[in-house]
């Protein structure tokens, strides 16, 4: 059912975990990871993915040499065109135009205080380069969005000015003109009541509002916006984003759409099956970051339906509304009360339907399968960012993994010496012995490390199965101390993929660094065996 046939507005979910996001102290994203993350926002379901800033860098530019998005509209970020030169002559704005972006959102100041001291040009100039710039990306076939920079300090500074800005963007040929707290430092109030002002000059279906959160007020302020008329959200996932980060998807969509003062005014383009993913996606990007989930997020947090008290687990077991404002299956959390944990059955049955694999409520082995997820997550696995050794584990639970290849024996070494050169080197070796059948194998090979090296010793020669892992590769890995300490429990998280095209990730959990990363090379190649098998 559409918007116009349920009675409600839609709204629009832009993401920028990929461009305002990247600007996150510690986080810098590889061209692997915005392939994965862009397909994480896919699973989501949001209406825009703004990858990031081609001309800028490397790995930008690469991103955007082809469409990333099989959904959502694919968004290139850039600055309008510098003062002094033509559209033709901004190698900026041309590195949007010629990327494979569906659409552009150009970004320029909409205070004129800024335009004087930080460009240093006349406020008219300033105009008159946003106006020139969405034409030539109306006229090169884009769908253009303007974030207007410094939006509500620059209405509070000169109202006429900033709204001159929204009207010329307009005018030009905008689809829509995003209100941007840059500074994050405007209070809800204050954006109701500056949103119903520019309300006057432009339709609220045109308007978006993107805000930061550096007074903890971006969902705040985000929703203010929507409840004042905006209809399109910019925000990250998890709020990532420079200094205190930027409005968080993750808690305003299932706010929108659990809420009843926005869900029976509002529907955005999540479905119900795709809220309750997530958690699990939630939990996915802050495994791809090699960083801990925030325990206390709302809605996907794991403590977000927690209950310690002995008087609130009274109550839940009489009315589970007494302390949760949601049910926590709709967002694909579990109720967990210390004592002893509840729920998660949903969970399960819901992860192995994502896998083809269903089962009936009922079916004795599902309680088994679950006494062990929770056993091997209570050791540090972490089965929603590790969806490939979620299904070996389940499979091999459930009696249904067929048996490929036996791992008996493996060694990696390294060694630091000199050439013959006199210069100084490192050398790493690993031998593994693989039993397929009653055949024994041995494979020797060296990498650029230990993990490198058991990898390709592994593929080396896997006897009859060697032809089915040919197009196996390993993409990325990532290691992340639980405890602390050199002797930590380490967790490895492996993402590979093959000449499909699909990716999937693997996990491995040892004191080990070493073996935490062989279980997850294992599982990654069983992983594969059992793809090439149901094809």
């Amino acid at each position: 059912m559409t918007a116009q046939e349920s009675g409600k507005e839609r709204l629009y979910l832009f993401d920028t975990t990929l461009r305002d996001g990247a600007q996150t102290a510690g986080i810098e994203f590889s061209l692997e990871d915005k392939i994965s993350v862009t397909a994480l926002l896919e699973r989501l379901g949001v209406d825009y993915i703004e990858g990031g800033y081609p001309g800028a860098n490397v790995v930008d530019d690469q991103f955007f040499q082809e469409s990333r998005t099989r959904d959502a509209t694919f968004t290139a970020f850039g600055m309008t065109k510098r003062a002094g030169r033509s559209v033709g002559n901004d190698p900026g704005v041309q590195a949007i135009l010629n990327s494979a972006a569906d659409a552009a959102c150009f970004v320029a100041k909409a205070w004129d205080h800024q335009v004087r001291i930080a460009l240093e040009i006349a406020p008219e100039e300033n105009l008159k380069g946003l106006r020139e710039t969405v034409e030539a990306g109306v006229e090169a076939g884009k769908e253009v969005l303007v974030d207007c920079e410094h939006f509500f300090d620059g209405f509070k500074g000169n109202r006429d000015y900033a709204l001159s800005f929204v009207k010329t963007a307009l005018v030009a040929g905008a689809r829509w003109v995003v209100l941007c707290d840059t500074n994050g430092g405007t209070m809800p109030s204050e954006v109701s009541a500056i949103v119903a002002e520019v309300l006057k000059v432009a339709p609220g279906d045109r308007l978006g509002i993107h805000a930061h959160d550096d007074t903890g007020q971006a969902v705040a302020n985000t929703l203010a916006a929507v409840t004042a008329g905006v209809r399109q959200i910019q925000g990250t996932l998890n709020g990532i984003g420079e200094r205190c980060g930027n409005a968080n998807l993750v808690t305003i969509i299932p706010t929108l759409m659990l809420k009843p003062s926005f869900a029976d005014r509002f529907e955005v383009g999540i479905s119900p099956a795709q809220l309750e993913d997530l958690t699990s996606i939630s939990r996915a990007f802050d495994d791809l970051l090699n960083r801990a989930p925030a325990r206390q997020s709302p809605y996907v947090g794991t403590a977000a339906f927690a209950t310690k008290a002995g008087i609130h687990a009274s109550a839940l077991a009489k009315d589970v509304s007494s302390y949760e404002h949601v049910s926590p299956e709709s967002v694909g959390n579990e109720r967990q009360i210390m004592v002893s944990q509840q729920a998660g059955r949903s969970n399960l049955l819901a992860a192995l339907k994502r896998h083809g694999i269903v089962l009936a409520k009922d079916d004795p082995r599902i309680d088994k399968l679950l006494r062990t997820v929770k056993e091997r997550e209570a050791r540090g696995y972490s089965y929603d960012g590790a969806d490939a050794s979620f299904v070996v584990l389940a499979r091999g639970i459930l009696g249904t993994l067929p048996e490929f290849f036996d791992v008996e024996s493996y060694r990696a070494s390294v060694e630091r010496r000199h050439n013959a050169k006199g210069e100084q080197i490192t050398v790493t070796e690993a031998v593994v012995k693989i039993r397929i059948g009653d055949e024994l194998l041995m494979s020797v090979a060296e990498g650029n490390g230990p993990v490198n090296a058991l990898d390709l010793a592994m593929r080396k020669d896997l006897g009859v199965f060697s032809e089915r892992i040919s197009d196996l590769e390993l993409v990325d890995f990532k290691v992340r101390i639980l405890d602390g300490g050199t002797g930590a429990v380490t967790r490895v998280l492996v993402e590979s993929r093959d000449g499909t095209g699909e990716r999937w990730y693997t996990i491995g959990v040892s004191p080990n660094i070493i073996d935490a990363s062989f279980e997850a090379l294992y599982e990654s190649i069983t992983y594969k065996l059992m793809k090439s098998e149901a094809a």
